[in-house]
């Protein structure tokens, strides 16, 4: 079974006037991850789709969906599956994948169907559209190149792992991977940037049940929070800023999409112009 909702790109000038509820209905991504069933988000930010599939019973095909306007799913797309729950199984075009914790298997276009299983695996979806096809390539932890950020005097001692990222494989455009924050740490992305030429999409991992992440986002001079818990994600416009900080430490998944691949492009936004 595949569900899909379709989010429509909201203007900054209308953005600033949501109060919690509506907030959460647009930028949220919750209940991404039902058993035995493929959760879609078909978001207009770059026309990214991120979802969830968990396979308890018995294994999940990705082939067609409606809103992609095309008989496969991948005809016009790329997609990353990563596996966020236990050891699962991804197949595409003949090959079988063996997927641990964190994995990311980046799907050429024209590679449908996706076969996804493992009763115990959870595996996060990410799509943008791709212009040429690609090979498909696992890749995991271990082989993501890393930046490591922050200091513990400011709370935010982190490392990036760039997994499906020009420094370590090719792409359309989908930019993904991972950063962890250290013990006693909590905040992510700060000081805070925007980038205009990308949008990007955020979920939050390995944060206990009982606590939670205040992930920032809005215009630099307008910013509004949205409260976080582990396993949900959120849309993140290339208008606004996208930062957090949790209760305790935790680690996020981020995926770009757009017209730049270069990671570093983005725009600071200084302490002191933060509302």
């Amino acid at each position: 079974m595949i569900k899909t909702e379709v989010r429509q790109s909201i203007d900054p000038r209308f953005a600033k006037g949501m109060d919690t509820d509506g907030l959460r209905k647009e930028f949220l991504n919750d209940n991404m991850f039902v058993e035995d069933q493929i959760s879609l988000i078909y978001s207009h930010l770059d026309r990214m789709i991120v979802g969830g599939a968990v396979p308890k019973a018995s294994s999940l095909v990705l082939d067609q969906v409606k809103e992609t306007g095309s008989p496969g799913f991948l005809d016009r797309r790329e997609a990353v599956i990563v596996n966020i729950g236990g050891d699962g199984v991804v197949a595409v075009e003949g090959h079988s994948y063996n997927m641990n914790t964190y994995d990311m298997l980046y799907i050429g276009m024209g590679s449908d169907p996706i076969t996804m299983s493992g009763e115990n695996s959870k595996f996060y979806i990410i799509s943008a559209p791709a212009h040429r096809k690609i090979e498909t390539r696992l890749v995991s932890i271990a082989n993501a190149a890393t930046i490591e950020l922050g200091s513990k005097e400011t709370f935010n001692e982190r490392v990036i792992y760039q997994l499906v990222h020009p420094d370590v494989m090719d792409s359309c455009q989908l930019v993904v991977g991972m950063t962890k924050l250290s013990i006693g740490s909590v905040w992510n992305t700060m000081p805070a940037h925007v980038h205009d030429r990308r949008s990007e999409a955020y979920l939050y991992v390995d944060l206990p049940e009982d606590q939670r992440v205040f992930h920032f986002m809005g215009e630099p001079n307008e910013t509004r929070h949205i409260v976080m818990k582990n396993h949900q994600g959120v849309l993140s416009p290339g208008w606004s800023i996208h930062s957090g900080a949790g209760t305790s430490n935790y680690s996020f998944i981020w995926a770009m999409a757009g017209d730049n691949v270069d990671y570093k492009d983005v725009d600071m936004v200084a302490m002191e112009d933060l509302r």
